[in-house]
């Protein structure tokens, strides 16, 4: 019988050095972090299961043991996965591994949307971006307007030029979606605190005006003198007759020049030839320009035009702007220019 104990004492050595070299094994290969030499991107495309992951890794050469990975985060309930780009450090443990791909912390891409674009120049730039998912093309404005939920039919205004990140495979509408809650809580927080002596009656109709401040002049310093000007104008049922709304009526037609024609054309968005303010956004305003929309300057100047340096020549009086007009546009210097200096100049306020 002794033999008997002898062999089962053995079997059991055995067995307990067997469970210990496969602990440690399997102990070894829970310490083996991410064997890339430096961060590396790995692309999980929608739909991917954890097991397909898991063999991604290994065949990019992260993380080799597979198997091991897949077993064990079943195992630990860490089966969570989600699409996109990941940047994955060298030497990264296991555990930390598995919550990476679970969080969603995804690479993110970024994209610059200018103040005074139109949206034909969204859609533009969005189109030349090659790593999300395009859905404008095959949409009309009013789609997308649709789709956006907003209040208005066309998309123009609604959009807060800005920076904005997104991860690869997003689509183009949810880049939408981020400037358009954006807008929303600028407008909201600027409405709330307009003056008194604005001639907007709704943060529409200041998203309008704000537009056309946005496009007839970069120069920051000027905002406010020219929100004034169109106010009083407003006030005084006088047309607003500025050339931004006559471009954008024209559309795909214009070629850099407005001409007496195209001043006599009449187009929804013509302030020559319309009273008041065009039914629409004409741009995408930042918030400078809402906020002189909002506030407008006190003064008494009716008319405005176009130094050529970038800046305007404010009038009182249609005599003086005509002055102005015939000194600054009918015998235009060489270096004239329609954008604002960089800086603003001495004496600016």
């Amino acid at each position: 019988m002794k033999w008997i104990k002898g062999f089962i004492a053995g079997i059991f050595l055995l067995l307990v050095i067997s469970l210990a070299i496969a602990g440690g094994w399997l102990y070894s290969l829970y310490e083996t972090p991410t064997q890339n030499a430096q961060e590396q991107i790995l692309e999980i495309p929608r739909g991917t299961s954890f097991r397909a992951a898991t063999r991604m890794l290994a065949n990019e050469g992260i993380y080799p043991h597979a198997d091991f990975l897949y077993y064990w985060a079943r195992l630990t309930e860490q089966t969570s996965i989600r699409a996109g780009e990941y940047a994955i450090p060298a030497d990264l443990p296991l555990p930390d591994l598995l919550a990476l791909l679970a969080s969603g912390r995804t690479v993110q891409h970024r994209i610059t949307f200018i103040e005074g674009w139109h949206f034909r120049q969204w859609r533009e730039a969005l189109a030349g971006v090659d790593n999300i998912d395009h859905q404008l093309p095959d949409l009309s404005d009013e789609e997308v307007a649709t789709l956006l939920e907003l209040s208005e039919e066309h998309p123009e205004g609604w959009l807060y030029p800005d920076t904005y990140s997104y991860g690869r495979g997003d689509s183009d509408i949810s880049i939408l979606r981020q400037a358009r809650d954006r807008m929303a809580r600028i407008l909201e927080e600027e409405w709330e605190q307009r003056s008194d002596n604005a001639a907007v009656n709704s943060p529409y109709e200041a998203l309008i005006l704000a537009s056309i401040i946005e496009r007839e002049t970069g120069a920051p310093w000027e905002r406010h003198d020219i929100s004034g000007v169109f106010t009083r104008r407003i006030n005084r049922s006088m047309r607003l007759q500025t050339d931004p709304t006559v471009i954008y009526g024209m559309g795909e037609d214009y070629d850099g020049r407005i001409r007496r024609s195209d001043l006599d054309t009449w187009t929804p968005w013509n302030t020559y030839r319309i009273d008041g303010m065009p039914p629409t956004p004409i741009a995408m305003p930042g918030r400078d320009s809402i906020n002189a929309a909002l506030h407008p300057a006190d003064g008494s100047t009716l008319y405005f035009v176009a130094r050529g340096d970038g800046t305007h020549h404010f009038s009182d009086t249609l005599v003086e702007h005509n002055a102005a007009v015939r000194r600054y546009q009918l015998q235009r210097r060489e270096d004239y220019r329609s954008s604002p200096p960089a800086t603003l100049p001495e004496g600016g306020s």
